[in-house]
Formats: structure tokens, sequence, C-alpha cells
């Protein structure tokens, strides 16, 4: 599909009576939606990734308390650390998204990597199983995560996660997975500030931030870096209440995690040859051209901050 005018038609849908049920049905039968199992493993895989990277730095799952920003169609994140044996997980939208049918798709999934959960965690399966069976259970008779969970997890939507009402240091570790790539510079930073209050002293961020021009994956005669050819008053054209991308590259985010007083302990971006090589062949817009290639090019950021033990200067 061409990438204008998928942009063009979510722009409309966007601005319409009943069009976010209209999108949520075309993502489900032409969409990342339409194979769910597939994007769904690709999620739990990410999950992996980032349960590791928290168990590194001594934020083990067994008792965690996590806030996440931007829980999206289906919980996976939340629901793995729940099986995981954390103690506490608020999810939070600022519309709301998730759906029930996905939700209890995301429960049954689950069930297929049981093994994968009970390892990062480093408890036996055989609880993780125990707990994902009632958790299939429970949804099959509410639909609330609330109740399915025991009280673990907490969905709320609408809700700001740059102004909640959580208490001051209380939280082991806030995280997002390819969310703050959608989200308007101004409201990160309000983001980040809110997360050091949040925190525990001692306590992280995990942000995995996919940088890139998301419409390169629907149509494949674009790159990556395709948005950078065009400038702000340009790109509003496709820009859209379904899939608002800022165009912040990869240093923006830590530069707002460092304003907001986070330390950071590490950063792991994407891989620039590929993307040097198709930098060249595109004109960028003025507002870009300033920004060194090998920074322009990066489409991928993972890292780690944390909130100073002895609180911001």
């Amino acid at each position: 599909m061409d990438w204008r005018a998928k942009g063009l038609l979510q722009k409309v849908l966007g601005s319409v009576p009943g069009g976010d049920s209209i999108h949520y049905q075309l993502q489900r039968k032409f969409g990342g939606l339409r194979n769910f199992d597939r994007e769904f493993d690709i999620k739990v895989d990410d999950w992996r990734l980032m349960a590791n990277q928290l168990r590194e730095v001594g934020v083990p799952m067994v008792g965690a308390r996590l806030f996440e920003i931007g829980s999206g169609w289906y919980p996976t994140f939340p629901l793995s650390c729940f099986l995981a044996g954390a103690q506490r997980v608020v999810t939070v939208d600022l519309s709301r998204h998730q759906r029930s049918e996905l939700v209890r798709a995301c429960a049954l999934g689950l069930g297929r990597h049981t093994a994968l959960i009970a390892d990062m965690a480093g408890v036996s399966e055989a609880e993780v199983c125990r707990r994902q069976q009632q958790l299939v259970g429970s949804l099959a008779r509410s639909a609330d995560l609330g109740v399915a969970t025991e009280g673990v997890v907490v969905y709320q939507a609408p809700a700001d996660a740059a102004g909640t009402d959580l208490p001051p240091d209380q939280i082991d570790c806030v995280f997002s997975n390819s969310v703050l790539e959608h989200v308007a510079p101004a409201a990160i930073d309000g983001i980040f500030r809110e997360a050091m209050r949040m925190l525990r002293p001692g306590g992280i961020m995990f942000h995995s931030v996919n940088c890139g021009d998301h419409y390169a994956y629907v149509d494949r005669q674009i790159t990556q870096l395709n948005y950078l050819q065009y400038s702000d008053a340009q790109w509003k054209r496709w820009d859209n209440a379904f899939l608002y991308q800022n165009r912040l590259r990869a240093d923006a985010f830590i530069e707002y995690a460092e304003a907001a007083g986070f330390q950071i302990v590490t950063r792991v971006t994407s891989p620039p040859a590929k993307r040097l090589r198709e930098l060249a062949a595109l004109k960028v817009a003025p507002q870009f051209a300033r920004v060194p290639p090998e920074r322009l090019c990066i489409t991928s950021i993972d890292f780690i901050a944390r909130k100073p033990v002895a609180g911001p200067a």
C-alpha cells in the first residue's frame, strides 16, 4: 500500500465519528493485527529483552512495582510481568485502546511462553503455568484486568503518564516499548519528569524506541528514513491521530532523560551502515540537514536511565 494513501486514510478516520472502530477493523483485516500470533510473539521477545536488561541492572521481575507508558491493543508486557511474579503493574493509555478479545488472546498466547517467562524471572515453570491458567479462566469470567490478576495489573485509560495520581518514590521501573516515537516532544519532557517523581531512589526507566518512519512497514518502496525529506509543515499532511510520529532522532530521548535528572546506564542503537547508504540517496529537509549523518540515520534505541539515589540536583 502506498504510504501516502494510508496516511490520508488514517487522517480521515481520525476526524470522523466511529473512525476509531473502523480503524480497528481495518487493522484486524489488513494491518498489524491481521497476523496476531506473529505480532504477539515479537512482543513477547521484546519483553524478554527488557526483562533480561532489568535483571542485569538489579531490578528482578519478582516483586517489582512497574509502570508502563502506552499499553496499546493488548497488554503483553503487563501480563508477562504478572506471570513472572511482579507485585504491581500500572499501565496507561491516553485513549482506551484495549479490546477484550485481544486481551484474552494475549493471555492464551502466553501459554506458549511459560518456559521463557520462568527463565527470565528465575521461578518455576509450574508456578507460571498455574498463574497463566488462572488468568485465562478469570478473563473468561471478567474482562477487567484488575479482577483477573487479583489487583496486580491496573489498566487506566484515558490517563496521562505526565500527570498521575501515584505516590512519589514508590515505583521500581517505568518502561515503554515502541511508544515514545508517537509522543509529542513537550509531552516526553513531562513524562520523564513524572517518572522521576514516581520512581524510588535508584529506580530506573527502560525505553525501547523505534524512531524510523513507520510507513515503511506498509510500503516497501520507501525506507525508514523516508520522512526526513519533509519539513514539519509538509509532514502534517500525513501525520494523523492513529500514527503520529514525532521524528525525533535517537539522541533526543537521551537528552530529555538527562534534562529530567536521570543518569544514563546503558544505550543500544541500531547499526548505522545500511541507513547511511539509504541516507545518501535522500535530500533531507533543512531542519534535519545540520544533524550529523551518523546520528540522523539511527532508527532505534533501547536505553536504561536511573534516578540518582540522592535525587536530582
